[in-house]
């Protein structure tokens, strides 16, 4: 199981939102790159980067920040946030970004997603972010009546890299993953799963575990990590059935 630290970038700063709202929002570094550097350091396989006022704006604002991210570390980044475009993809991709998340997009212009995917096979990711199973979109301000599994079927035949999908109401909280939703989603689809949303500590990273054979790809964690609660190394560890029965507990 991969763990993906979190980098939510806002004014050009390295920022957590609670329950994705922009107005709760706590600033943990001023450099984007240098916090990438730092997970790196710490073990990181993959980092997962949010353009958060591109969600707002519905188009990339922080492009320049997340190139330089690609640029200065050598694990793979994915990328979401305000992503509406073949063109937006194709510039990612060539500045050294590995995967594209699109998510409003698989809404409003299921075509483009289909020939993204055409074009990258494999380096596409479903963002599905979702309050009480319904999916929410333009940065989450907008919610829908979509089902979210009943979205996931509608994309199920194109060659996606994964879903990434996002408890909203645990997003920033640290009040756990919402497993059974996550394992509901997984028994759904074929193409593997990244669980995001209330990760507080490693023992909601051993609690993923069990998931894994069914299809859970990884877990992405943001605050829980800069407030440190959990620790990367030891969640990376955790991850790969290295923890100590100690930390376990």
């Amino acid at each position: 199981m991969i763990i993906f630290p979190a980098i939510d970038i806002k004014g050009g700063l390295c920022v957590r939102l609670k329950q994705g709202d922009p107005d709760r929002a706590t600033v943990y570094g001023e450099d984007p790159v240098a916090v990438a550097r730092h997970w790196e350091s710490q073990g990181a396989e993959w980092l997962h980067v949010v353009d958060l006022d591109g969600a707002f704006s519905k188009q990339p604002v922080n492009s320049v920040a997340i190139k330089a991210i690609a640029r200065s570390i050598s694990i793979p980044v994915q990328v979401g946030g305000g992503i509406r475009t073949i063109e937006n993809v194709k510039d990612y991709l060539d500045a050294g970004v590995e995967r594209v998340i699109l998510g409003t997009a698989a809404l409003r212009d299921p075509s483009m997603v289909a020939e993204a995917c055409s074009l990258y096979p494999g380096r596409i990711a479903l963002g599905l972010d979702a309050r009480d199973g319904l999916v929410a979109v333009e940065g989450w301000k907008e919610a829908t009546r979509t089902d979210a599994v009943s979205l996931v079927r509608g994309f199920e035949h194109l060659e996606l890299a994964a879903i990434i999908y996002t408890d909203i109401h645990r997003d920033g909280m640290q009040t756990g993953v919402n497993i059974e939703a996550t394992q509901r989603l997984i028994q759904t689809t074929r193409v593997p799963v990244i669980a995001s949303g209330g990760v507080s500590s490693l023992g909601d990273i051993m609690n993923l575990l069990p998931l894994v054979p069914q299809g859970l790809l990884g877990v992405i964690t943001g605050r829980a990590i800069y407030e440190g609660t959990l620790d990367l190394r030891e969640a990376i560890a955790g991850a790969s059935g290295q923890a100590s029965d100690s930390n376990k507990n």
